[in-house]
C-alpha cells in the first residue's frame, strides 16, 4: 500500500515509518518545509502523491508548550486537520485517514469512573487537549459530510527511544544519567503522583497500522495498555535499572498549571477490531531509553 505519513520526522513518525516499511508498505513523506497550517501548499502536496492511506501525525505534541502558545497549537493541530481533510477529499480515489488524537481530550476523570472508554465526553483541560478535541470533530465531519474514511486514534501516554527530553520518561532518564555521570547525587522533578497508562511507541505504531486496515470509518479507538503506573514508580524503575542511588527533590518550576491526576484507558474496542495487544514490557521500554541515552543503543525490538 502507498501511504503518506505526515510528521514522519518526529518521534512517533520515525518509528511508524520503520514499521510500515518492514510490513511492505511504500511510504511517502511531505516535502521538507511543508506546514500543515499552509492550506494551499498542503493540498497541493497531498494530491500530488496520491496516497491510498494517510497517517496524520504532524502537530505540536507538548501539553506544557500549549500553555505557552495556545494560538500556534490550535493553528497546527486543529486548522491543520481541516486542511488535510480538504486535501484528501480531492484525491482519486479518496484515501483512508488515520487521525491521531490524544487521551488528553478526556480531561480529569474521577478514579471511580476509570478505565476510560471512548464514549466518554470531551473535557479538555489544556489548550493541547482542546486542539485535539476540535480536530477530532473536524475529522468526524469529513466522514459524515464528505465521505472521507477517517479513523480516529486516541493514544494514551507512550514513550521509547528517541523521544524528546521535554516528555516525562526521557526527561527523568536524562536526569538520572546526567546525575550519575556528574556525581551530583540528586535530581529535580515535577509531579510524581500523576498516574499514566504507558505504552511503548513500537506497540503504538503497530496499532496505528492495524487501525488503517480494520478500523471503522468515523470510529474512535483508545490506544493504551489498560493499566496505569505513578510517575514515581517510573522513576524508581529507572533508578533500579541504572543502579543509581539519588536524592529526589520536587522543583515547583516543573509543575504544570493544571495536571490530570490519572489517565487509564480501556483498550477493548481496539482489541476487538484488530486483535492488538501490547507486546513490550515497561521495564524493557525504560531499559531501552536508558541504553540510548548512555550510548549503548536500544534493543532491536520492532
Amino acid at each position: 500500500m502507498r501511504v503518506l505519513v505526515t510528521g514522519s520526522r518526529g518521534f512517533v513518525g520515525r518509528w511508524l515509518t520503520r514499521h510500515l516499511v518492514d510490513e511492505g508498505d511504500e511510504v511517502v513523506e511531505l516535502p521538507a518545509g511543508i506546514d500543515v497550517a499552509d492550506r494551499v501548499a498542503l493540498v497541493e502536496a497531498v494530491r500530488s502523491v496520491s496516497p491510498e492511506a494517510v497517517y496524520h501525525l504532524a502537530g505540536l505534541a507538548s501539553v506544557a508548550g500549549s500553555w505557552a502558545d495556545p494560538e500556534a497549537t490550535y493553528q497546527v493541530n486543529t486548522v491543520g486537520v481541516a486542511h488535510l481533510c480538504e486535501a484528501v477529499s480531492g484525491c482519486s480515489p479518496v484515501p483512508r485517514v488515520l487521525l491521531v488524537s490524544s487521551a488528553e481530550v478526556y480531561g480529569r476523570v474521577p478514579a471511580a469512573e476509570l478505565p476510560i472508554g471512548e464514549d466518554r465526553p470531551f473535557a479538555p483541560v489544556s489548550p493541547y487537549a482542546a486542539s485535539k478535541a476540535a480536530a477530532e470533530l473536524i475529522g468526524l465531519q469529513a466522514w459524515l459530510g464528505r465521505g472521507v474514511e477517517v479513523v480516529r486514534a486516541r493514544p494514551f501516554n507512550h514513550t521509547g527511544p528517541g523521544q524528546r527530553a521535554d516528555f516525562v520518561v526521557p526527561a527523568l532518564a536524562r536526569q538520572v544519567c546526567d546525575a550519575v555521570a556528574a556525581g551530583t547525587g540528586r535530581i529535580a522533578v515535577g509531579n510524581l503522583a500523576a498516574r499514566r497508562d504507558l505504552t511503548d511507541v513500537r506497540d503504538v505504531v503497530r496499532a496505528y497500522r492495524l487501525l488503517v486496515g480494520h478500523g471503522e470509518p468515523g470510529g474512535v479507538y483508545n490506544v493504551c495498555r489498560g493499566a496505569s503506573v505513578p510517575i514515581s514508580e517510573v522513576l524508581d524503575r529507572l533508578l533500579a535499572l541504572s543502579g543509581a542511588r539519588l536524592q529526589v527533590e520536587v522543583d515547583p518550576a516543573r509543575l504544570r498549571p493544571s495536571d490530570v491526576p490519572e489517565l487509564r484507558g480501556d483498550p477493548l474496542r481496539l482489541h476487538a477490531a484488530t486483535g492488538w495487544t501490547p507486546g513490550i514490557d515497561l521495564d524493557d521500554t525504560l531499559g531501552d531509553v536508558l541504553a540510548e541515552l548512555e550510548g549503548r543503543g536500544p534493543a532491536g525490538r520492532r
